[in-house]
């Protein structure tokens, strides 16, 4: 049942980082317009495309358990300067902090999640331990 659990968690954590990936492609001007309202101004289509690097490739590797702890750290590293700078509960007036501070926290918590994957691994049913067991 434990294996079972870590390929449907993998599942789901990878979910939202390719869904992330999509939108940023699909409305990728306005993913701009919305960088530069949080002050990221330099160099837009580089860091734009890192990040759509980042999301995609870091996705699949959770998302099929090859090299999972790989994928994990790509995602932590767009993933936390995002919360960060997006989240910013404390810079916000008044009538968002409420929102704008269970936005952080659910992100963080999809950190923990990462951080558990990095620390742990795939688990059983992944990519990696199919071709590991498989003879050739």
């Amino acid at each position: 049942m434990r294996d079972f659990t870590d390929l449907i968690g993998r599942i789901f954590l990878s979910a939202i980082f390719l869904f992330e990936a999509v939108d940023s492609i699909l409305f990728f001007n306005k993913t701009k317009e919305t960088m530069t309202q949080h002050g990221l101004t330099w160099n837009q289509d580089l860091l734009l495309y890192g990040a759509i690097f980042l999301l995609v490739m870091g996705g699949i590797m959770v998302l099929l358990g090859y090299r999972s702890t790989l994928g994990a750290i790509m995602l932590l590293m767009y993933w936390f300067p995002v919360t960060i700078i997006v989240h910013d509960f404390w810079a916000f007036p008044p009538d968002q902090i409420r929102l704008q501070s269970i936005l952080f926290m659910k992100n963080m918590a999809i950190i923990g999640g990462l951080l558990m994957l990095v620390g742990k691994g795939s688990g059983r049913y992944s990519i990696r331990r199919l071709l590991a067991t498989t003879k050739v």
